[in-house]
This record gives C-alpha cells, structure tokens and sequence, in this order.
C-alpha cells in the first residue's frame, strides 16, 4: 500500500511506500526536500505537517522538541506517514537532480595534513558516471551495513583521469571507521560508496553577499564550493571564517590563502580557539561564529554556508538570526553528526 505525500507550497505529490520515510521516498523520486544527516540529529529537514498523520522514529530532541512535535512540525528523515500527508516544505531546486548510486571506489591516494585529519583521493569506477553538486556528500557503506558520511572536497568538474573524489577524514578515537582509516587502510583497497546526498550547495540563483563558515574538517564542502565559484566565474563578495583549535588543525590554510590571493571577491579569516604557545599565532582567536559577527554586524542582505561540528552550527544559526538579522531561510548547514552525536 502506498500514500501520497503533497508538498506546499510547490503543489508537488509523491508517493511513499508502506513503511518508507518521507525522505527516503523524496529522494528516490528526485524530488528536492532540505536535508543534511538523514539520522534525526540535525534539524536541516525540519517542516510543517498541515494534514495527516505520521510517525517519527528515532530522533534527538534538539533536532525536533516534544512541543515542536505537539505543535505540527516533523523530521521528513524520521517521518512514515500512516496517511496521506500534506507537508510545507521548502522546495530545493537541484537537491534530486542526480541519481543516487551505489559503487565500489579504489584508495588511491592517502595523505596527512594533520595528525588527525586524513585526506583521501578514492578512484570512482570507470563505468559510473558519478554526478554532484559542489558540497554534497557521498556515504560509505561498512561491511555491517552501518554507514558514514563524508562531504566531496572537490568540486565535480575537478574529478580527474581517473575520476576520483577527495575527503577530508577526522580521527574520531573508538570510531568505528576513522579507527580504521588511520590504522589499517592502505592505498588500492576497495570500499563501498553510494551518494550523492544533501542538500548543501550553492544558491547560485542569489546575488547576496556571501559568509562562508567552517570548522575542522566542514572545510571540506567549503573547498569544494570555492572551486565550482571559480570555474563559474561567480563574483559574489565571499569571506571565509575557518575555526580550528590550533595552527597544526588548519590543514589546508595554505591553499585557502591561495584562492583568497587568486579570488579578488574572496578574504579569507582563520580563528583558532585554543592557539598553543608554540603557534605564535598573532590572529583571531576564540568562536569562529563570534569572529563573524564581530565584522558583520548585519547580516540581513547575506547568505550564510556554514559546515562542521553540530555545536558551531547550532551557535551560528541561533546568534546570526537573533543577533544580526539573517533571514532564517538564507542560512544553509552542513552539520556534521557523528556517529555518538545519532546514538545520543
């Protein structure tokens, strides 16, 4: 048996199967919802249930509270509609546009920038034409059918002879991957990847002046962004905010440095919020969401991207809609759950 779910206000319809998610369904049938973890834990799919009923799985409560619940809203990622449903979602134009695949993908490459950031380069398949936007990511598929996001650091016309995708990996001690990819993985083993998924990309319809925020390895689709701006030749005023902890965690500062000198519409900032003695580091320092708004004020005509750790990207949205009138709908994250972060 299969429902029917309308979206508002695109007046589009799709159907879910017995037992299917609401989001599932949606990107089976390419239609384009907002969407980040897939996994309850980042809110990014949060919308309004104005008819029918659902059921929600399993989901952290900062993502969807008890009251927003009471009060109509719904996680699509969690949702199973026991009804026909009619959902206000905001339509993503693009966010289904490529067909999600399924594939094995060769190390080639493994590089350290940074004691515990790895930079992978994986081969893709000759025979599977993988196909993305600038910012969404792709998920390994472990021998137990547990899975892990990474976002692609390079943007797709940068995929190379032969075509690999290259990710930014931190070590998260006790992971159940990141163990791996820092102990035993070694070039030209075989993984399985299925992507692309997400809804973070380039607005590229607006001409607002843009914040591009990152922290520790949420650099990644930031990278990948900076490069499609470039080959598409987009002018729009950019500045980079990059928070890590120490000068050694600014993995590729270098290379962002670089396309600031090369990007005449880009500047770029780094803020450390725990320089070492050692660092002799004489720029900004503490929250990098705080650096922003030290600088802009207002952000009302602004666009925010903003990746990396949940907690930065919560802080961000909170104080930049609150404190400097950045229009809720002109916020776009990339919030990077973990594995602890879903189970929690």
């Amino acid at each position: 048996m299969s429902l029917t779910v309308t979206l508002k206000p695109a007046e589009r319809s799709f159907t879910v199967e017995r037992d299917e998610r609401i989001l599932a369904a949606a990107i089976r049938q390419g239609i384009g919802l907002p969407y980040g973890c897939r996994d309850g834990a980042c809110g990014s799919c949060k919308s309004r249930l104005l008819e029918g009923r659902v059921i929600h799985g399993a989901h952290q409560s900062k993502a969807l509270s008890p009251a927003e619940e009471d009060a109509g809203w719904v996680l699509t990622c969690c949702a199973t509609p026991v009804t026909d449903c009619t959902v206000e979602a905001r339509s993503v134009p693009g966010a289904g546009e490529f067909p999600v695949l399924k594939m094995p993908s060769r190390v080639l490459t493994i590089e350290r920038p940074a004691p515990d950031v790895a930079l992978l380069k994986m081969q893709l398949p000759a025979n599977q034409n993988l196909q993305y936007r600038a910012g969404q990511y792709v998920e390994f598929i472990l021998r137990d059918g547990a899975r892990r996001s990474y976002s692609m650091a390079n943007a797709p016309h940068l995929l190379g002879t032969p075509p690999c995708i290259e990710l930014h990996i931190r070590h998260m001690p006790g992971g159940k991957f990141t163990d791996q990819v820092f102990s035993t993985l070694k070039e030209k083993d075989i993984l399985r990847l299925e992507g692309p998924y997400g809804s973070f990309f380039l607005r590229e319809e607006s001409a607002k002046p843009m914040v591009l925020l990152a922290s520790g390895t949420g650099f990644a689709p930031i990278k990948a962004l900076l490069e499609h701006m470039e080959l598409k030749g987009i002018t729009r005023p950019a500045v980079l905010y990059w928070g890590c902890r120490s000068r050694a965690d600014l993995y590729l500062d270098a290379w962002a440095q670089a396309a600031a000198a090369r990007l005449p519409n880009l500047r770029y900032v780094p803020v450390l919020s725990e320089p070492r003695p050692e660092d002799a580091w004489t720029g900004r320092t503490g929250f990098v969401h705080e650096s922003v708004m030290a600088d802009l004020t207002d952000l009302s005509d602004h666009q925010v991207y903003a990746c990396g750790a949940p907690v930065m990207v919560d802080a961000a949205r909170r104080d930049f809609t609150a404190r400097c009138g950045l229009p809720e709908d002109e916020f776009f994250a990339d919030s990077f759950t973990s594995a602890a972060d879903t189970a929690a």
